[in-house]
């Protein structure tokens, strides 16, 4: 129940932010349809006034988010002055749209609230979330001028112009979607770990309104179709794609992109009337501000429907001035809002050098026909297998050609929106498939990045055939005929992305989460991050950036590789080193601290011969990874004498089997693993200086556990201590939580 009432929570929050400046910016003549934009509203004015924020001294949103509410209270007041309090009465014009985006947001939330009874953020694979994570701390905790810990390592930090990991934020990362996670995250009291997959699943629902109002308004589809449109978007694959990888940044731009169209088109239709050129300016500042936020590179082609149509509109009458006072006041809140987000601005170019620099993202298969309205075979957006798929494809395409054939000699006008609508962005779209394809990139990423910002706009040029529901006969039955077809197959879609998501792939637990508590620790002051798995150690960074960090590897942008300087090593994994006395500290099962300058300081961490890690999530997650037969545990030892050290696994076997220790072709010990996960120790161990890399062996052979599973299997391991012992004693006995 937590979990719903935290996703409510933020819904009416945002929309308590957007109501009065929906109310103040609508264009007179669509008065009566304010509160379509209160969503875009509220984000817009959420972010603005984190901007002015981090260009003060106030130290973060936890100094001053609760006091902002006061700014949307004050501007509810100025509206309902203006317009009378009888302009609210106009929201139960949209009750229908309401009841769909409180529905569809209990679905988004559905998977997370059964992964954890506590708040929390997972993913089914990108680690995007620890990274927004980091960014809401920044603008919740820190002042601008902060550069204490991680914020000031400049060695680490430095990305382009920005030195600091602040302005890092402000200039080239995706600001938006952090600073809402942070404001929000103050007013009600969360951490960002804790709402920053909620807030994602909150965006995908507050788009709904921006696709009901283009149908509606925009391609003349009645009331229902457009609803329709509106609940499809909420359960579209390609929104739960995004929502799922937690792509916040994604579903921000998709809400500008569908405003900045809206407004183009209907500048454009007005563009005979007495001042028309200001009714829609504040409307186009709302979206440039989302996207100068969020994707600011998006601005390049966020023009790029409705240009398409009022361009052609324009060739076709002549109107060619009337086209450009168009464009110029299309383009002129762009400027203005540019100038606020002058930083944003500054970062273009620079942004577009490190997509030439850095193969973003991950290979996604290209989208076929009935993958345009979200009929996908599985949660990577995978295509039917032939001959379904082609058979999906066909019916698609025959339909899809025939109602444009008839909006064509019915209404020419609504056929070249469909075009102009459509055809620009899937030709980029498949442009970037086969460069990818080519070039052997992740070209395919981006693809379904320009798709996904740009899908509140093709949703409805690709279900033209809504206009046979005004029909009689056959038309109209094959419209119905696509709608049920289209909502079970993107309801399939959806539960196979919930089933993923509620699996619990990437998940912050509270065993990461504890790691914050490093912070506090005032001897750690700078720690080497050698975690091996991506999502934790991402997380790990957002929860320590009071302390300075390096790491071994270029983690991601901001946080790039350097020579580790840092006087522990954080060690997260199935791998620990234990000191003697106080030289190392275990924060919890997963995570533990060793100093550096310890007389007995050593590294240790997995060799060859291991598969991937593997979790089973319930009250206690358990973590394990099976070898190959042989495998090896790399220590390195940076003192100038060899050290003593034992060695304690925990593992299991799938029949009992004997387990050796080499180093090179000596034998140092044997014990036995068993069926059963059990602890056992291996005797003294002398580690010469430098690199060793201690060998398991076993004279019987790995097997094969299962009909469905080809892996040939040794042992797993659960956990491997390897404690240091005094040049003096004995063996001892791991101390283990």
């Amino acid at each position: 129940m937590l979990y719903f009432t935290v996703s409510f929570a933020l819904l009416l929050h945002v929309m308590l932010w957007g109501v009065a400046p929906a109310m103040l910016v609508t264009p007179r003549r669509w008065r009566p349809y304010w509160p379509v934009w209160i969503a875009p509203a509220g984000l817009a004015l959420q972010s603005l006034v984190v901007w002015v924020g981090v260009h003060t001294a106030l130290g973060g949103t936890d100094a001053y988010g609760r006091w902002s509410l006061l700014l949307p209270l004050a501007l509810l007041i100025w509206a309902l002055w203006r317009q009378g309090c009888a302009s609210l009465g106009r929201l139960r014009r949209f009750a229908g749209l309401g009841v769909v985006m409180a529905g569809c947001l209990v679905l988004l939330t559905l998977p997370l609230s059964r992964i954890s009874p506590e708040l929390t953020t997972a993913s089914i694979g990108s680690c995007d979330a620890a990274d927004y994570a980091a960014g809401a701390r920044v603008f919740k905790e820190f002042a601008s001028q902060d550069r204490s810990g991680f914020i000031g390592l400049e060695e680490v930090v430095r990305v382009g112009s920005a030195d600091n990991f602040f302005d890092f934020w402000l200039k080239l990362n995706h600001f938006t979607p952090s600073a809402l996670i942070a404001l929000n995250g103050t007013v009600l009291h969360l951490e960002p770990h804790q709402i920053t997959g909620l807030l994602t699943m909150v965006l995908l629902v507050l788009v709904q309104p921006l696709v009901f109002w283009l149908a509606r308004s925009v391609l003349g589809f009645g009331e229902r179709s457009s609803l329709w449109l509106g609940f499809i978007y909420g359960i579209s694959p390609i929104s739960w794609y995004a929502a799922s990888h937690v792509a916040t940044a994604q579903l921000i731009a998709a809400a500008g992109i569908a405003m900045v169209t809206w407004c183009g088109i209907m500048l454009w239709r007005d563009r005979h009337a007495a001042r028309a050129g200001w009714r829609y300016a504040g409307l186009l500042a709302i979206a440039y501000a989302l996207l100068w936020g969020g994707y600011n590179f998006i601005i390049i082609v966020c023009l790029v429907p409705a240009l398409g149509c009022v361009g052609g509109r324009a060739w076709v009458s002549g109107e060619w001035r009337a086209g450009w006072r168009w464009l110029r006041r299309m383009l002129v809140p762009l400027g203005v809002t540019g100038l606020f987000f002058y930083q944003r601005v500054a970062g273009l170019a620079e942004r577009f050098l490190l997509f030439q620099q850095h193969d973003f993202g991950w290979k996604i298969d290209a989208l076929m026909p009935e993958g345009w309205l979200g009929l996908v075979h599985g949660t990577g957006l995978q295509s039917w297998p032939e001959p379904t798929g082609w058979v999906l494809s066909g019916i698609v395409l025959l339909v899809l050609a025939a109602a444009w054939y008839g909006l064509v000699m019915r209404r020419g006008r609504q056929a070249w929106m469909v075009i102009a609508f459509a055809v620009p962005v899937m030709a980029g779209y498949y442009f970037l498939q086969w460069r990818g394809w080519r070039l052997g990139t992740n070209a395919s990423y981006d693809a379904y990045k320009l798709f996904a910002v740009f899908y509140p706009v093709l949703l409805g040029a690709f279900c033209c055939w809504l206009s046979w529901l005004g029909s009689e006969g056959w038309l109209r039955k094959v419209a119905l005929g696509m709608m049920a077809a289209i909502t079970v197959g993107n309801l399939h879609a959806m539960q196979l992305f919930s089933a993923r998501l509620g699996s619990g792939l990437l998940v912050v637990e509270p065993s990461l989460a504890e790691v914050q508590k490093v912070e506090s620790w005032r001897d750690v002051a700078s720690v080497n991050v050698l975690v091996p798995e991506f999502w934790p150690r991402l997380w790990a960074n957002a929860f320590m950036l009071r302390t300075a960090q390096y790491f071994p590897t270029h983690s991601y942008e901001g946080r790039l590789d350097t020579p580790l300087r840092g006087d522990w090593d954080f060690v997260g994994g199935l791998v620990h080193v234990k000191l003697p006395g106080d030289d190392s500290r275990r924060i919890n099962h997963r995570f533990s601290l060793v100093r550096n300058a310890s007389p007995h300081f050593l590294r240790a961490r997995l060799g060859h011969g291991w598969y991937g890690a593997e979790i089973l999530r319930g009250r206690s997650t358990k973590r394990w990874r099976w070898n190959r037969g042989d495998a090896g545990l790399e220590l390195e030892n940076p003192q100038d004498r060899p050290l003593r050290v034992a060695l304690h696994v925990t593992g299991r076997s799938l029949t009992e089997r004997d387990l050796q220790v080499w180093i090179g072709q000596e034998r140092l010990a044997t014990v036995t693993l068993g069926a059963i996960r059990d602890e056992v120790t291996v005797p003294l161990i002398e580690v010469p200086p430098g690199r060793v890399t201690l060998d398991f062996r076993s004279a019987t052979p790995p097997v094969r556990p299962a009909a469905g599973d080809p892996r040939q299997l040794g042992f797993a391991v659960y956990g491997i201590v390897v404690e240091v012992l005094p040049d003096d004693a004995g063996v001892k006995s791991a101390d283990h939580e």
